[in-house]
């Protein structure tokens, strides 16, 4: 079958297109340049053309502070687009995978999220991003939600601390978020495992296991460079003022994979362990 990976440029549409290719599977990677999601004809005429058996939105708005004052035009990339793909995948027969974001939860309290829990986003970015969830989901589409990304195709927290750590004697981390750091080589073959899979669609947490800070995870990055990890010195995230407010507690639950009958993702250490090698090749 055929897939369509839109944002194909990306981080993780570079890594899945990758994952399927080693898979044999036909991929049509589409990257910005070659498909703006906000021209709806020429959306339309993509999927005409390629008669995909399955979409995969990666494109997103994903510049998180520009978009409070910019809001509009992140809604059109992450909401408006996403209703032109999701319609014109249910015209073709297609299955379409919209990923989402954590920042759809308000992100207080220390429990992990479900996938079912009441969404409250706390900034503009989470807004134009559950518009687009609405707009999948209206038509029966997978909706894949994912936090904390690192690979090696693309600008990361993980690929950011290894820069420093050459830098830097210390960086100062926040030590007062937490999260679910996640490999885009596993979300890749997670996504492509729910495809292929008889799961009924809706909304899916893809997040490896586990939870840190962003601190906690600069450490690990430091001891997988031979590093001292206490040269990653706590913070907090007052100390670092943004103009769109970032969640405390972005841990998201998984219990939708096992009903699907499905395993979740492995533990964030154990992927960013497998992923270190690649990571260190193209550091």
């Amino acid at each position: 079958m055929t897939w369509l990976i839109t944002g194909a440029g990306g981080m993780l549409g570079t890594d899945l297109t990758l994952r399927l290719r080693d898979q044999d599977e036909h991929v049509v990677p589409l990257s910005r340049d070659r498909l703006d999601l906000r021209d709806a004809s020429s959306v339309r005429a993509a999927l005409r053309e390629h008669r995909p058996a399955t979409v995969v939105n990666c494109a997103s708005w994903t510049a998180v502070d520009d978009a409070e004052t910019h809001e509009a035009e992140a809604l059109e990339i992450n909401g408006s687009s996403v209703s032109v793909l999701a319609d014109t995948c249910a015209d073709l027969g297609a299955t379409l995978v919209q990923i989402s974001t954590d920042y759809v939860f308000e992100g207080l309290g220390s429990d992990p999220y479900a996938e079912d829990s009441p969404t409250a986003p706390l900034n503009a970015y989470g807004r134009t991003k559950l518009a687009g969830e609405l707009a999948a989901l209206a038509t029966d589409s997978y909706v894949v939600r994912t936090a904390w990304l690192y690979g090696a195709h693309g600008a990361n927290f993980v690929r950011t601390m290894m820069r420093l750590a050459a830098e830097r004697e210390t960086v100062d981390v926040v030590d007062d978020q937490y999260g679910q750091p996640t490999w885009t080589g596993d979300l890749s073959t997670q996504i492509i495992r729910l495809v292929k899979s008889d799961a009924p669609a809706g909304i899916y947490h893809g997040t490896n296991a586990g939870r840190t800070s962003w601190r906690g995870l600069a450490q690990e990055v430091f001891a997988l460079l031979g590093l001292d990890p206490e040269r990653v010195r706590p913070t907090t995230s007052d100390k670092f003022p943004r103009p769109a407010p970032r969640p405390s507690n972005s841990v998201l639950g998984h219990d939708r994979w096992s009903k699907a009958g499905m395993p979740p993702m492995r533990h964030w250490r154990d992927a960013l362990h497998a992923a270190w090698p690649e990571l260190a090749r193209n550091a």
